[in-house]
């Protein structure tokens, strides 16, 4: 492998090219050896393999972060346990109803933008599969006889069913079902954000309002074409074509490199509690200074291991990590550096004393009499000075 490495500039380039490699292969299987392609779909075609290349180096810089690596590594040496795999299945099961499919973790920040963002986010998902399932030919349609379509799937002829059944009239508009998903969550999206004042004042347009522009403008072109088709007897549908073409282009280039991108890496949010959110692994690592249990010796490790590839230095004089302790204790141990204190004197959960004996009391506080015996001497000195 370093000897195949070396004849990329990069990682990151060898990558792209397999990747780009794989789909230009599986294009010319679903095909027929380019037989029945779609040459219609060929501007969709080329701009698909610049979204693919964009996002393998965008998916690239995100996995060599020192935290998502981290994460990687363990679930994939978590899913080799044996000893791990029911409960494994078991939390990316349910993690991936909740917080995939349902997203019960939008839900909870409001009904309104639940609803928006599930909308978009299958929506988006529903096109996605359709559009990059036509124009990379893993699906067609075979028309066997006047009232009668073939299903073919890479290349494999499958189920058979009537031109203008109820299914196939469900197929035909599958685009225009996933774009009016996507199209009441997008309007639902931008009335929230011109409404709402709170909204205003962290948004950035280049990346919580371009994007939704964006997605408007896909949507509504490919709608205004099956209009255009069915209503108006195919008035412009021509230009129309064209116009969501570059919409589309646009999307796919943008895609990578925006606030969209979390889509596609959504899914990897699996493998976080499927790490460090079991019952079995919870709270089994005691506190350092307190031993109340407070994290799992998993999260421990990887925490320790993230920091130390950034080179941050955590490690304290006794030879333990901040990491080896619960929050209130670093809490703790952080007050007491500043206050440039050694270390907590007596029970450790009393208030920390900061007076060192050189501070006055508080003004709320009579003073004791110890306090005035000085200066009452040096008043008594000072005047049988005088009279001397």
């Amino acid at each position: 492998m370093s000897s195949l490495e070396r004849s990329f500039y990069s990682k990151t380039s060898m990558y792209a090219f397999f990747v780009v490699l794989i789909l230009s292969i599986s294009v010319w299987f679903s095909t027929g050896q380019f037989k029945h392609m779609d040459m219609a779909l060929l501007g969709y075609l080329l701009s698909s393999m610049i979204f693919a290349i964009g996002l393998t180096i965008r998916m690239c810089a995100w996995l060599l972060r020192p935290a998502t690596h981290k994460v990687i590594h363990r679930s994939f040496k978590n899913l080799r346990t044996r000893e791990r795999k029911n409960r494994n299945l078991k939390s990316v099961f349910i993690t991936a109803m909740e917080n995939i499919f349902l997203q019960k973790f939008i839900f909870k920040r409001g009904l309104y933008r639940g609803i928006q963002h599930w909308l978009i986010s299958w929506g988006c998902i529903g096109s996605f599969a359709i559009t990059f399932g036509l124009t990379f030919g893993w699906m067609r349609f075979d028309l066997i006889d006047p009232e009668t379509y073939q299903i073919v799937v890479f290349n494999v002829p499958t189920m058979i069913m009537p031109a203008h059944g109820l299914l196939a009239e469900i197929i035909y508009n599958g685009l225009n079902i996933t774009a009016s998903l996507v199209l009441i969550g997008v309007c639902m999206a931008i009335y929230r954000r011109i409404k709402d004042n709170d909204v205003k004042v962290t948004q950035r347009f280049e990346f919580d309002i371009l994007p939704l522009y964006i997605l408007l403008a896909v949507t509504v072109t490919g709608l205004f074409l099956t209009v255009s088709y069915v209503l108006l007897e195919g008035f412009m549908h021509h230009y129309l074509t064209l116009i969501h073409q570059v919409t589309v282009v646009i999307l796919l280039i943008y895609f990578p490199f925006g606030k969209l991108f979390h889509l596609p890496i959504r899914p990897l949010t699996t493998a976080v509690p499927m790490n460090y959110q079991e019952k079995v692994q919870i709270d089994t690592r005691p506190c350092h200074s307190c031993g109340a249990m407070y994290s799992n010796d998993d999260q421990i490790s990887d925490v320790k291991g993230i920091l130390e590839i950034q080179a941050f230095d955590l490690q304290l004089e006794d030879g333990t990590f901040l990491a080896d302790y619960c929050p209130a204790c670093r809490r703790r141990i952080r007050v007491m550096k500043q206050l440039n204190l050694g270390g907590p004197q007596g029970n450790p959960f009393q208030p920390i004393e900061t007076r060192n004996g050189i501070q006055m009391s508080g003004f709320g506080k009579k003073r004791s009499e110890d306090f005035y015996e000085g200066s009452n001497e040096s008043e008594q000195t000072t005047v049988h000075g005088g009279d001397q």
